[in-house]
């Protein structure tokens, strides 16, 4: 095995607890300012080495989300063309019922419509490098936009091989089943639908700018 093989293996299997990150991270956010929670997660660099930072990322606020769903409508019909679900770069529906942690014994105690009511949406987070999806493509039909430098999926180059959605940590890509191409956010050219037509605020857009002026006084505080 290559030492080239042998680092992207070990990148790739590493243990990444989306859930654990989700439940501590995303607790609340109000305009710009991010949790401090989850702060920890990211650095004050403006750049990341390999693939460029993206302007911005999607925050989800599961205190404020109602659970309508209407973003993952937005987000295919405004993207594209079509009203489904399945493919939409936020989910809801799956966490919908029984949060993050999916169905248990002890369902009525946690998350979800079937729980304490808290819906969880989850949005792509613009990872810094190495980014999983980019890194993984054996065809490197995925790579940063020009304008917004989001993670962005060449639909005439991607082969639909699933890659990048076996290796997102936070498993928000999919394949849509009609077109058999990969879908991901590309955070609507800095405009995202969902965060715009979300009628509770639950989604936020968050220049990478406020999040690393965000760890700075984070660290400074302590």
């Amino acid at each position: 095995m290559s030492q080239e093989t042998q680092k992207k293996k070990g990148l790739f299997e590493r243990s990444t607890n989306r859930r654990q990150f989700l439940k501590m991270g995303c607790q609340g956010v109000a305009g710009a300012a991010v949790s401090m929670s989850i702060l920890k997660y990211f650095t004050s660099s403006p750049a990341a080495a390999g693939v460029p930072l993206a302007d911005g990322l999607i925050i989800a606020d599961p205190n404020q989300c109602t659970g309508c769903k209407r973003c993952e409508t937005v987000c295919t019909t405004f993207n594209d063309g079509k009203a489904h679900p399945y493919i939409s770069r936020v989910k809801v529906n799956r966490n919908y019922n029984y949060g993050l942690d999916g169905p248990r014994y002890n369902f009525q105690d946690g998350d979800g419509q079937f729980g304490n009511f808290k819906i969880i949406p989850e949005p792509c987070m613009q990872c810094e490098h190495p980014v999983p999806c980019v890194e993984v493509c054996p065809v490197d039909a995925i790579s940063a936009d020009d304008i917004t430098r989001a993670r962005v999926v060449d639909q005439e180059t991607c082969i639909g091989c699933t890659l990048c959605t076996q290796h997102c940590p936070w498993e928000v890509i999919t394949v849509d089943p009609e077109t058999n191409k990969d879908q991901k956010c590309f955070l609507c050219n800095g405009k995202p639908a969902c965060v715009d037509n979300c009628p509770t605020k639950a989604l936020d857009y968050i220049p990478w700018r406020d999040v690393a002026n965000a760890v700075k006084r984070h660290r400074a505080l302590g």
